[in-house]
């Protein structure tokens, strides 16, 4: 058998490269992990999930000061102002501890870290960095980036067109953020804007903003927004956009055709999807081609059709999220090893981060109608007792179940929580659980949770606080 450097090499070192890295080395593998960026973590971490919560909780706060919503509880502010220089710091200060930890991970599991872009020259060799490296088990974690807007270039460095990059570093308030694309990436960060003072427009192509969530879910979020001040333009597409001395002219026109019009902004945050990192890595040199998508298909096991080259994450189908890219990482470390990894790609929830939270898992209820008869149960947040007390009325717990069985299909939550309520449905799911399951198990009063056991009575007609 050849000689190789290392028994597994995974190629990027976001949520999925480095937890695969970690999970195979401490299997026993000899593990590499090629990582181009001067910091580890990917996107999650250096520009993606991390950076954008902690711009969006700090903003929350800043909201709930300048608003007098803290006043409400007593907590009087006489003087208060927005410091965005400490604001972006401690974004900064969080990146930089948690990309920090990851680097301390690999050392600690003796995960060797090659500096540079790979790029297969075979089935088992790469090159990083002009150096020819080799490997039994080769895994493509190489995550994705953003879906680039015809006829709008993006410029972060400019500060006038951007993407969620961008919108990120942003050292100033913009008078008028135009956010292109109504989804999750997209809200969130038109969010951080607009609590600190930003006019937020919302251009999303289609009728309705967070496409691939429950109907219901959209509506409501839809509302909820447009009370803290988000303007949409629904139905829209963008077909031009210039940049002056001043700001960016947007011109607009309606999706199913109709007269073009402008509108002028300080700041457009091009904000339409992403599309998996594949460019650079050499396929065609090992025989792989993608999809229609631009993804790399595997197996139930993560393995491509080239024998030793694995792939995770952004670059195969499935939701790009982090955690599902995490989760992918572990089982293809444990299929290298010969152990049996398995993620379940129906209970993979969701989270939008805006104020109240959105989350979902499973199936929206049209999805599952398609599939035959449900009962759905529902319960508002403003009739539980620790929403209510705590100020934050907004939003319902919705649990979709199967007519016949009762088995849960999906939940979906609107609550200041819900990113963390999630995780009951899901694991709820993971057993198999019915909706009774739920609503007897005893949940902690006062608590959010409590919305779920409701919603789960509801699902059979009987909840208690409504």
């Amino acid at each position: 058998m050849a000689d190789f450097d290392y028994d597994v090499l995974v190629i990027g070192a976001g949520p999925g490269g480095y937890v695969a890295a970690i999970r195979a080395a401490q299997l026993g593998l000899k593990t590499a992990c090629a990582e181009s960026r001067e910091t580890l973590g990917g996107t999650c971490l250096n520009v993606g999930c991390i950076p954008s919560k902690a711009l969006l909780h700090a903003s929350e706060l800043y909201e709930e000061a300048a608003t007098g919503a803290l006043a409400k509880l007593g907590v009087k502010i006489d003087k208060m102002s927005l410091d965005l220089d400490t604001m972006q710091g401690q974004r900064k200060d969080a990146v930089k501890g948690l990309t920090g930890g990851i680097e301390f991970l690999f050392k600690k599991n003796k995960v060797d870290w090659l500096k540079g872009l790979a790029t297969f020259t075979g089935a088992n060799t790469v090159d990083v960095a002009g150096k020819k490296v080799t490997a039994k088990n080769i895994v493509i974690a190489t995550g994705s980036s953003v879906t680039p807007l015809p006829g709008v270039q993006v410029d972060n460095a400019g500060g006038r067109i951007v993407d969620s990059t961008g919108a990120l570093e942003l050292d100033k308030v913009p008078g008028h953020l135009v956010v292109v694309g109504g989804g999750v990436i997209g809200l969130e960060l038109g969010s951080v804007w607009r609590r600190v003072g930003a006019k937020v427009t919302v251009v999303e192509f289609l009728d309705q903003i967070l496409p691939g969530m429950d109907g219901e879910v959209r509506k409501e979020a839809n509302k909820i927004f447009r009370k803290q001040g988000f303007e949409y333009k629904l139905g829209t597409k963008v077909t031009g956009a210039e940049v002056g001395k001043k700001g960016v002219t947007l011109t607009v026109e309606p999706a199913a055709g109709g007269d073009a019009e402008k509108i002028e902004a300080d700041v457009v945050l091009v904000s339409i999807g992403r599309r998996p990192n594949t460019e650079g890595l050499g396929l065609d040199k090992i025989g792989l081609e993608l999809n229609a998508r631009g993804q790399i298909e595997t197996d139930h096991d993560f393995a491509t059709k080239v024998p030793g080259v694995w792939a995770i994450g952004d670059v195969i189908p499935g939701p790009m999220l982090a955690h599902k890219a995490e989760d992918e990482g572990i089982a293809v470390a444990e299929n290298i090893a010969g152990l049996t990894g398995i993620v379940n790609h129906d209970v993979i929830p969701s989270v939008v981060y805006t104020k109240p939270e959105i989350a979902g898992v499973g199936l929206t209820e049209e999805a599952a109608k398609e599939k035959g008869a449900v009962k759905v149960g529902k319960f508002p947040m403003m009739a539980n007792s620790r929403a209510k007390t705590n100020h934050e009325p907004d939003g319902f717990v919705k649990v979709i179940a199967d007519a016949e069985t009762d088995k849960v299909l999906g939940v979906w939550i609107i609550a200041s929580v819900a990113g963390t309520m999630i995780a009951q449905a899901a694991q709820a799911m993971e057993f198999g659980a019915s909706s009774e399951d739920i609503a007897y198990t005893c949940h902690a009063h006062p608590t959010h949770s409590e919305a779920i056991k409701e919603a789960a009575m509801a699902v059979t007609g009987k909840p208690i606080h409504m």
